[in-house]
């Protein structure tokens, strides 16, 4: 049972982040949306009250401590409590590592995993009073695999992997599951806030190259967010990946 449960979603003003708050608020839970874009955040809120669901946005920096605190305070002031947190909330460095600075590297993994981190450990101290609670981390495929330049983000997510089964055995005592999620290629042009939204364009050898047949999309992730939050459901999962990306990651290519 998911209806009446408190989550938070950290970047759910857009993307995955976005279908993650619309599902979970569609099954009766309420809803955080922890976001550092003002306008996502606020767009995002006034689109999931106006269909009658019960959400709030709270701007919130994941890799600064004290914003995650008034975050988590604000939660626990309006709603009660917290079961459920989804660190999804990331950015993306793409440059030479030769060119790339320490800064932006420092940025990305403060942002990707330390952020997770911090929001995990006060999130935590809330679900213990709950008896219980479920993180769940957003990961991705480029913790397996890699495109060039993308070397905070790939380890970010492989960090964030490692994270999740060490937090699942840590937080195991107090009935706390962890678990983490890596979606391979979701096209999020359609959950954008209004500003940046447009129509996917994707050609058919976009589809084609998955063994599902198509590209991912938001709700793919959403709805096994949804699955492994509720206990009824998923209480026997914890410490574990599941790799979402329509078969990309076990197909061999070779260049012909």
């Amino acid at each position: 049972m998911l209806a009446g449960k408190v989550a938070i979603v950290t970047g759910g003003g857009q993307g995955i982040g976005a279908a993650i708050a619309q599902l979970f608020a569609e099954n009766g839970m309420k809803v955080v949306i922890a976001e550092i874009d003002e306008e996502a955040g606020q767009e995002r809120e006034e689109i999931l009250r106006s269909k009658g669901l019960d959400a709030v946005f709270v701007k919130t920096d994941v890799s600064d401590e004290e914003s995650v605190k008034n975050m988590v305070k604000k939660t626990v002031e309006i709603y009660g409590g917290i079961d459920v947190l989804v660190n999804n909330a990331a950015i993306m460095s793409v440059k030479s590592i030769f060119e790339r600075t320490l800064e932006e590297w420092e940025r990305v993994i403060k942002v990707n995993l330390t952020g997770p981190y911090i929001c995990s450990r006060y999130c935590a101290e809330h679900m213990i009073k709950r008896n219980g609670g479920v993180i769940i981390n957003i990961a991705s495929t480029r913790a397996f695999q890699s495109e060039p330049n993308t070397e905070p983000y790939s380890a970010s997510k492989g960090g964030l992997i490692a994270l999740t089964h060490s937090l699942a055995v840590s937080l195991s005592k107090y009935r706390i599951r962890v678990v983490s999620i890596s979606p391979g290629w979701i096209e999020t042009s359609e959950w954008k806030k209004r500003s940046l939204r447009r129509k996917p364009e994707l050609r058919s050898i976009d589809h084609e190259q998955h063994p599902a047949g198509r590209v991912g999309n938001p709700l793919d992730i959403a709805h096994l967010c949804a699955f492994l939050a509720d206990n009824e459901k998923a209480g026997f999962i914890t410490g574990v990946n599941f790799t979402v990306d329509g078969g990309m990651t076990i197909k061999m290519i070779y260049e012909e």
